[in-house]
């Protein structure tokens, strides 16, 4: 496993809270992010985009990183048996 950058830390961190608000959202009807920053402000469409953002890069980033894997694998497997 590769190990996680600042950068993957923060998109974990915003995932688990897309995450959550939306387990508020379906659980209780509650929408955290509106709460705090309002209905559809600027603001919280920032946060939305963002936390959407995190949602595309964090699956491409471990599929990168499998692929890395699996490429150092079979160069080192190769270079076992060769």
């Amino acid at each position: 496993m590769k190990n996680l950058s600042i950068v993957d830390w923060t998109a974990l961190a915003l995932l688990a809270v897309g995450g959550i608000n939306w387990g508020l959202i379906s659980l209780f009807d509650f929408n955290l992010v509106a709460a705090l920053f309002g209905d559809m402000t600027i603001l919280a469409r920032v946060i939305y985009g963002i936390v959407g953002a995190t949602a595309i890069y964090l699956p491409l980033s471990l599929l990168a990183s499998a692929s890395d894997q699996a490429s150092y694998t079979t160069t080192t497997s190769r270079k076992v048996h060769a």
